[in-house]
């Protein structure tokens, strides 16, 4: 070992030529693992992090690829089923009267209670109406006295009616003759005009 270290110790640089050969493939190994420990830390280190993230951004960009193809090939369904929802909320928009026909549906609601033989002790419509973003609400705070069968009647009769009303807050007690008091709240819609929504969008 001590002559292995003097021997190492007269090596010349640049006789290294005429070094024995094991002194030749140590100096060698040690120069490769520098190379390779210094290209690493130099080099290959952000490089290989921009490969990492070049990968990610891949991965992502093959989902969202993914993704609008198969948008792409539904394009023809989709736009089948967004006929169809236009359709239906035509449909619907046809059973909300507008503000020349809300008196009408009011009558029609009194006739259906009085058709079956009720009492009204209240029938009031709400001073104001809520707007929302197509069509407008207006409660109906409703009070009837009558038979058990005569109120589930009527309520049948206001659900066939050709315009939306619906029962709401609905309360049913004994009445002090024996028959029924029916408290419920009747709402009622109707769509806006072409002036309302132009107000409607220009709030927004």
């Amino acid at each position: 070992m001590n002559d292995l270290l003097i021997e190492l110790k007269h090596l010349d640089v640049n006789q290294a030529g005429n070094w024995p050969m094991p002194v030749k493939v140590a100096a060698l190994a040690i120069l490769l693992v520098a190379i390779v420990v210094g290209g690493y830390f130099l080099i290959w280190q952000d490089q290989l992090e921009t490969l990492d993230k070049t990968q990610v951004e891949e991965e992502t960009l093959k989902n969202i690829y993914v993704a609008k193809k198969r948008s792409a090939v539904n394009l023809p369904v989709m736009r089948e089923q967004l006929k169809e929802i236009e359709k239906s909320l035509t449909l619907l928009l046809k059973q909300l009267p507008d503000k020349s026909e809300m008196e009408a549906l009011l009558i029609d609601i009194n006739q259906a209670g009085l058709g079956r033989g009720l009492q009204f002790e209240l029938f009031k419509p709400a001073a104001q109406e809520t707007i929302h973003t197509f069509y407008a609400e207006l409660p109906v705070s409703i009070r009837v006295t009558g038979g058990y069968h005569d109120i589930g009647a009527f309520a049948s009769d206001v659900a066939r009616l050709p315009r939306i009303v619906t029962l709401n807050d609905i309360n049913l007690k004994p009445g002090s003759d024996g028959r029924l008091v029916l408290d419920v709240v009747a709402k009622t819609f109707r769509y806006l005009d072409e002036n309302e929504l132009a107000k409607q969008s220009a709030g927004k």
